[in-house]
């Protein structure tokens, strides 16, 4: 099974564009080059208590946190976007090279000062219980994350509120994760306005694009002798239909219900994609040219025709599950790429 975050770095222009759109949207807990930027939640107190219903019941949180720990993905970097560093986060052991910290997350962090986070080992997606009370947080916050029964029980007997997945791991959509963090925090109008300036950045790269409405697009990765095939509720599939992109029925037809966001498909049945744009992912360039110069990559009949859209390296594949930080630093590489398998496609 895939991880639900696998997914060259991109240019330092994007990557530094995407940190500079959302300094605008920060919470005024700091802005890029602050000097003066605590872990502390400048949150309205009058938004407490407030209270969150997810998978393991219910979780009130008195008064604004001041000490804040993220567990998962997108937590951490809806934090960071809301101009607050967290005292622990966990650590991105794919695509966050040897700090084990994503490039964006690094840079929000550099950005608004104050003192560096704990690192959670997550190399094993378990949470260490010991590692999280070493930081002191006065809540734990991971909506979208494998956080088990277990873990959210002894989180909890420690007197710490937590935050879990609303329904299911790994299931809470990424704008939910941010407003879910804003409301925790109580800055939900701050985050709020994060969600539509992301949006707005999505949309207006689709204005941009308008080959995009009504394109058919299959998200495929060919892993360890694995074809993986995403289906409609994985987020980074929603991106690209925000961007106007469709699922065609064959995606949809080819899912055996062995997971939520995900299928496999058959070397043999991979003709049965018939999608006119490919977005695929590969860590290294040379693995992926191997695989749509195949015999087997070229049954997909979009790869045969090379309208396919690779993203490359695990920063990047990481990058492509969005975040408050991860999509405006990864999507003007997105779309160029999508541009021009587009134009392939449409001949």
């Amino acid at each position: 099974m895939p991880s639900r975050l696998h997914p060259v770095a991109a240019l330092a222009a994007i990557a530094a564009a995407g940190a500079l759109a959302l300094s605008g949207c920060a919470s005024p807990a700091g802005s890029a080059g602050s000097e003066e930027t605590s872990s502390a939640a400048p949150g309205d107190s009058s938004a407490f208590p407030v209270t969150f219903e997810h998978m393991y019941g219910e979780t009130t949180i008195d008064a604004a946190p001041e000490r804040i720990a993220t567990w998962g993905w997108g937590a951490t970097d809806a934090v960071l976007a809301l101009g607050i560093v967290p005292v622990a986060i966990s650590s991105m052991d794919y695509g966050g090279g040897d700090d084990r910290i994503t490039p964006w997350v690094e840079e929000a962090i550099d950005g608004l000062g104050g003192e560096q986070p704990a690192i959670l080992d997550n190399a094993t997606y378990e949470l260490s219980i010991e590692e999280l009370l070493a930081a002191d947080p006065d809540v734990l916050l991971a909506p979208y994350s494998g956080l088990t029964q277990e873990e959210y029980d002894a989180v909890t007997k420690a007197g710490i509120p937590v935050v879990a997945p609303e329904e299911a791991l790994w299931s809470t959509p990424w704008r939910d994760v941010i407003t879910e963090t804003g409301r925790a925090l109580g800055l939900e109008p701050e985050a709020e306005e994060l969600v539509s300036s992301l949006d707005e950045q999505v949309t207006d790269a689709a204005a941009a694009h308008p080959e995009f409405s009504g394109t058919t697009i299959a998200y495929i990765d060919d892993d360890v002798d694995t074809l993986y095939l995403y289906l409609p509720a994985d987020p980074r599939v929603e991106i690209l239909e925000d961007l106007g992109f469709v699922s065609p029925a064959s995606v949809t037809d080819l899912d055996t219900g062995e997971g939520t966001f995900y299928t496999t498909v058959s070397y043999e049945n991979l003709d049965k994609i018939d999608a006119q744009v490919i977005f695929t992912q590969g860590e290294e360039q040379s693995a992926l040219d191997q695989f749509l110069a195949s015999d087997q990559g070229k049954l997909i009949p979009a790869v045969a025709r090379g309208a396919v859209a690779p993203i490359v390296g695990e920063e990047n594949v990481a990058a492509v599950s969005p975040t408050a930080l991860s999509l405006p630093w990864l999507l003007p590489t997105m779309v160029e790429k999508l541009a021009a398998a587009t134009a392939v496609a449409q001949g």
